[in-house]
């Protein structure tokens, strides 16, 4: 894996304060927001281009890991954040939302380099992404309006507009470059290599781009990483306890366990975030909590892949 996927935390957290920096340089800060639409369009157009759809058809072959992983992330999940939310941010709605669009939206990526140092079923938590990137763009929207549509933060043309721009037009535009590139030998190969490679720089200059537009929201309102703080790490711990005790039930391999607790803990899709800023842009609070959330759960996947792995090994003993 490329240097930069590597320490995506690290890129991510450097993005984050240059931004913050960029912020107090005024007319920086006022063109900046315009840049972070677009990068977030890039990245996903990058991102659907190197989604394989075929691997569809192999995801389903393991019914019973595809089921229980798509039941926890797509049932169990959406209801746990919303509960979270209505425990802990009830009277921060932004935030709120912020939150649940983080918990509704499996991981696309980093997820399978835990699993790779957990000793995961790596093939299988591959085989089971293009599932989660079709649900979660089919569902994130039912989960908005179900949950906060009557709270006038969630409009329905304003969703239906952001999903069209920056979801329908990367995915378009990756359907028909997948049908040129497929006749380009070569010259394919490279494209799609180089998007695997760069997803995350993408990421980082959006990242950058909205704290040096936003960031003084955060400086205004530091608070916001407390008040996610406890409902994140609630999340976490039950997601695992959960998985955990789901793969003992149903018998899973070691490798099997690793693969569900990585895919079901594992947050922070870009697309939440896209949609965030273009649907939700004078509501900055909801796209900093998609920022910010990872920033906590990625020490937390750190140390869930290698409490599985010593586990694992104390099962071989």
């Amino acid at each position: 894996m490329d240097k930069i996927n590597k320490y995506q935390t690290g890129v991510i957290l450097l993005s984050v304060i240059t931004g913050l920096l960029l912020g107090h340089i005024n007319f920086v800060a006022d063109y900046s927001a315009k840049f972070i639409v677009p990068l977030l369009m890039v990245m996903l157009f990058g991102l659907f281009l190197t989604i394989n759809i075929s691997e569809l058809k192999s995801s389903f072959l393991n019914v019973k890991f595809s089921l229980t992983s798509i039941i926890i992330n797509f049932v169990w999940t959406p209801i746990l954040a919303y509960i979270l939310g209505y425990i802990f941010l009830t009277n921060e709605l932004p935030i709120w939302i912020g939150f649940v669009m983080l918990m509704v939206t499996p991981c696309t990526d980093w997820y399978l380099v835990f699993t790779g140092v957990a000793k995961g079923n790596v093939p299988l938590s591959t085989s089971i992404l293009p599932v989660n990137l079709i649900l979660q763009v089919l569902l994130l929207p039912v989960y908005l309006m179900l949950f906060f549509g009557k709270s006038g933060n969630v409009e329905l043309s304003s969703l239906v507009e952001s999903i069209l721009l920056v979801l329908v037009v990367p995915f378009v535009l990756a359907l028909i470059a997948k049908k040129t590139i497929g006749k380009n030998g070569k010259t394919g190969t490279n494209l799609i290599q180089f998007f695997e490679k760069s997803q995350v720089l993408f990421l980082a200059l959006a990242v950058v781009a909205m704290f040096t537009s936003e960031g003084k929201n955060l400086i205004d309102n530091p608070d916001v990483i407390y008040k996610l703080l406890i409902p994140v790490l609630i999340f976490f711990a039950v997601t695992f306890a959960l998985s955990q005790l789901v793969s003992k039930l149903l018998k899973f391999s070691y490798a099997d366990k690793v693969s569900l607790v990585l895919t079901t803990m594992a947050r922070n899709s870009p697309i939440s975030l896209a949609i965030a800023v273009s649907a939700f842009s004078s509501e900055p609070l909801i796209a900093l909590s998609l920022v910010i959330g990872p920033l906590i759960e990625l020490p937390i996947l750190v140390l869930t892949s290698q409490v599985l792995l010593k586990t694992g090994r104390n099962l071989q003993e």
